[in-house]
């Protein structure tokens, strides 16, 4: 992917967040990875979304929308309003209810793009250091979520100097393997991490999503 091209699906992605309903309230929006170090063109566009719960529901609406589509959990997993106005982007998980993540990449991505979206309760910045810890524990070094972010959205303003200085490509960041270190990583498990991570991303096409729980 053209670096303008995706710092274009960026900035699009901060219109629709700030302009339109989403299934769940959306708090932080960063980038990470290839289009934060400034490369051109970029293997994949990465991007990380910060979600709330919804604090209200709409039972009746969620009921239709049981009837109507086959999808439980409308007005208590997503948004009724967003249902309502964007049905062609609601989406299941396999147990039937409405999956906030999958609904959020149908609403903000292309499917021909390859885009990454993780979608995740906590901040980028927590859920690095509780995904490094897993994949510590449990060998899945693929699992590790590139520290190496920039945020461009947080508590509903946008920061246009982060986003000026994305497009430029002024912004530096260490190797992947030199950032895991930083976390605390020995440095040839580091090196052995960063290749698992390039590989997996390597290995997805298209658009890809990722929903996580803190």
């Amino acid at each position: 992917m053209e670096r303008g091209r995706a710092i274009d699906r960026v900035e699009a992605i901060l219109d629709a967040v700030e302009s339109d309903p989403m299934p769940v309230p959306v708090r932080e929006v960063w980038v990470y990875g290839d289009v934060a170090l400034g490369l051109d063109p970029i293997e994949r566009l990465d991007v990380y979304v910060t979600k709330d719960l919804l604090m209200r529901g709409d039972s009746e609406l969620g009921e239709q929308f049981e009837q109507s589509h086959g999808v439980k959990g409308v007005g208590k997993s997503v948004s009724a309003e967003w249902a309502d106005t964007y049905p062609e982007h609601l989406r299941a998980n396999a147990n039937g209810y409405a999956a906030p993540e999958k609904c959020l990449a149908a609403h903000l991505l292309p499917d021909d793009e390859p885009v990454h979206l993780e979608v995740c309760n906590a901040s980028f910045e927590d859920n690095v250091t509780q995904r490094l810890k897993g994949a510590l524990a449990r060998d899945a070094y693929e699992q590790i979520l590139d520290p190496r972010g920039v945020c461009l959205y947080a508590d509903s303003q946008r920061s246009e100097s982060a986003l000026e200085k994305l497009r430029a490509g002024e912004l530096v960041f260490p190797t992947l393997p030199e950032a895991l270190q930083m976390l605390g990583m020995e440095d040839e498990s580091a090196s052995e991490a960063a290749d698992a991570v390039r590989d997996y991303r390597a290995a997805q096409t298209g658009s890809t999503v990722r929903g996580d729980v803190v």
